[in-house]
C-alpha cells in the first residue's frame, strides 16, 4: 500500500451530475501519464461531502471498472452519518477496494470515545482495513498521541492519511509505530515528509504533477536531499500559482486544457473564471504539465 496517491478529481456537469466518461479519462491520465501507485477516491478532492450516497457508490464502481486491477484502491467512506459510512464501506469492500479511509466525524464536537467507536463500527461492519483520515484544519479534530496509541491497537487500522502540519507528531508517530502507514496529507511539504520517514503521500495536486512528485520521493530515497528540494521548489512554484487561482477550480481547467473531460465544480462551489484560462494555459505551458 506505500507509494503515491492521487487524491482523485471528478468532473461534474453544470448540473452537478458525475460526467462517466471524464471521470474515466481522469483515472487514465492519473495510471498512465501521472504513474501513481494508487487512487485515494471519494475525499476531498473529489467534493465527496456535497454528494448523494448514490453519486459517491458511482464513482467507487467507474474508479473501480475503469483501473481494473492496475493500482490500490483507497475507498474514502467517512461521513457524519454513520449508517451511510457503513454503507459505502460495504459497498466498497465488495468492488474490491484495498482499504477503507474515512475522515474523523466533524461539525459536532465528538468525544474520542465517539470517535474510536465511529472508526470501530465501521470495521467490524464491513471487516476491511481502515487508514484514518486526520485533517484538523477543516475537521477541527485534532488526534493525540495517547488516542493514536488506542486507535492503532485495532490491527485493522493500518494507518493515517495525515494532513497536517505538526511535523512534531508526525516525526514522534513515525518513531512509536513503524508498522503502520503514515501519508503525508500536503503536497506542499512533501519533501519534509519523507525526510520523516512517511510511507507514501495522497494529494490533489498529483492529478497534474503526480511524475514530479514521485521525483521528489525517488530523490529523498537516492539521499540526494539537495536535489529532492529544488523540484520541491518547482512543485511549489506551482501549487502557490494554482491555489491563487482556485484548486479544485485550476486543476480542472488544467485537465480540460489537456484534453480531459474534468467538467467543473459542484455547487455551491464556483466554476473556473473564463477571464484567468489564458493564466492557465501558461502554467500548462510553463510546467510541462
Amino acid at each position: 500500500m506505500k507509494g503515491l496517491y492521487s487524491a482523485l478529481l471528478v468532473p461534474y456537469d453544470e448540473n452537478g451530475q458525475i460526467k462517466e466518461q471524464g471521470l474515466r479519462e481522469i483515472v487514465n491520465q492519473n495510471i498512465e501519464k501521472q504513474q501513481v501507485d494508487g487512487l485515494y477516491v471519494n475525499g476531498s478532492s473529489g467534493e465527496n461531502f456535497m454528494l448523494s450516497t448514490e453519486q459517491k457508490k458511482t464513482i467507487f464502481r467507474i474508479v473501480q471498472e475503469e483501473n481494473n486491477g492496475r493500482v490500490k484502491l483507497i475507498a474514502q467512506v467517512g461521513s457524519v452519518n454513520l449508517d451511510e459510512a457503513v454503507e459505502l464501506g460495504n459497498y466498497a469492500t465488495e468492488l474490491g477496494y484495498d482499504s477503507l479511509s474515512a475522515v474523523t466525524p466533524f461539525y459536532y464536537q465528538f468525544s474520542f470515545p465517539e470517535i474510536k467507536s465511529y472508526y470501530e463500527t465501521i470495521i467490524e461492519e464491513t471487516n476491511n482495513n481502515m487508514i484514518i483520515y486526520a485533517i484538523p484544519a477543516l475537521t477541527g479534530v485534532t488526534i493525540d498521541m495517547s488516542q493514536f496509541d488506542e486507535l492503532f491497537q485495532n490491527e485493522k487500522i493500518i494507518g493515517v492519511k495525515y494532513t497536517d502540519g505538526n511535523f512534531f507528531t508526525l516525526e514522534r508517530l513515525r518513531k512509536r509505530f513503524p508498522d503502520k502507514l503514515i501519508f503525508s496529507g500536503f503536497d506542499e511539504m512533501l519533501i519534509y515528509g519523507l525526510i520523516s520517514g512517511v510511507d507514501g503521500a495522497i494529494g490533489s495536486t498529483f492529478n497534474v504533477n503526480g511524475k514530479r512528485a514521485k521525483e521528489i520521493m525517488s530523490l529523498v530515497e537516492q539521499g540526494k536531499v539537495t536535489e529532492a528540494y529544488e523540484v520541491q521548489h518547482t512543485t511549489n512554484d506551482l501549487i502557490e500559482q494554482i491555489l491563487n487561482l482556485g484548486l479544485y477550480q485550476t486543476l480542472k481547467e488544467i485537465l480540460n486544457q489537456k484534453g480531459i473531460d474534468a467538467g467543473t465544480c459542484k455547487k455551491p462551489m464556483s466554476g473556473f473564471d473564463p477571464d484567468k484560462i489564458g493564466e492557465v494555459k501558461k502554467l500548462v505551458e510553463d510546467f510541462n504539465l
